[in-house]
């Protein structure tokens, strides 16, 4: 059976997620922005938390860990590399590491570009990914510590992915993305449709994710890069992936 998973909406625009094992009744939680809306959805589901899963430093992604511990006893888990600034790991995890929630295994998938550390988490039986701010609903996140390099690097690992796993990503900015993403693809269809149901989702206070990562693939310019279309409309019809990568990512910043 795969994981059951819950999106929960926390702080101003962040997410957090539960994923949920039915026949073990382990409960894991994907990044841990407050705790209140978390131990809401747990209670509402009447599920125990198990484990919490880190994705990276940034303050709007761990400060209910220290709390949610306390309260649950959960074990915490993260970036070996991070363990630094990280909440005490109970286990620290590399791009080698998997394990279990549940029957099912989660593989760690290093993201590097928004922050050094970051990492995703992929649940293949249950199609899904966890990735935060790396790839995100129509976007991607800034290149705080990471370079373009190694965010486009990060973006085609997750690109790999089979089409129909589910981006679990960590803010409401999809509306916004697709705007900016529409100022070089105006003419794509399917962009301008899922602008639209984008648009309808966020006027009935409804979140616009999970996705699935076909519809990434089909949208999120930072996975098209690769596409001459996309290059020709940076003005960069000639140019490597990751130099088209890197300008899309620059004008995303000024606009």
């Amino acid at each position: 059976m795969p994981l059951q998973l819950v999106t929960i909406p926390c702080l101003a625009d962040n997410y957090a997620y539960l994923v949920h094992d039915p026949d073990s009744a382990q409960t894991a939680l994907v990044d841990a922005p407050e705790p209140g809306p978390i131990l809401a959805a747990l209670e509402a589901h009447q599920w125990r938390l198990t484990d919490i899963l880190i994705t990276h430093h940034h303050d709007d992604h761990i400060q209910g860990v220290e709390a949610l511990r306390a309260r649950t006893g959960a074990m915490v888990l993260g970036a070996a590399a991070d363990a630094h600034r990280l909440p005490r790991l109970d286990l620290a995890l590399d791009e080698h590491s998997s394990f279990p929630v549940g029957s099912e295994f989660a593989r760690v998938i290093d993201v590097p570009g928004h922050t050094l550390g970051h990492i995703a988490f992929h649940f293949p039986q249950s199609r899904l990914c966890f990735t935060a701010d790396s790839l995100m609903a129509g976007g991607c996140g800034r290149l705080f510590e990471g370079s373009a390099r190694q965010m486009h690097a990060s973006l085609s690992k997750l690109a790999a992915l089979p089409p129909d796993t589910l981006i679990c990503s960590g803010h409401e900015y999809t509306a916004a993305n697709l705007r900016f993403a529409l100022t070089l693809e105006p003419d794509n269809p399917r962009l301008i449709s899922r602008a639209a149901e984008v648009a309808e989702r966020r006027a009935k206070g409804l979140p616009t994710v999970p996705v699935p990562l076909e519809e990434e693939l089909a949208t999120n310019p930072y996975l098209r890069a690769h596409l001459p279309a996309l290059k020709t409309a940076v003005g960069l019809p000639d140019a490597d992936d990751v130099t088209v990568f890197a300008e899309i990512r620059a004008r995303k910043d000024k606009f």
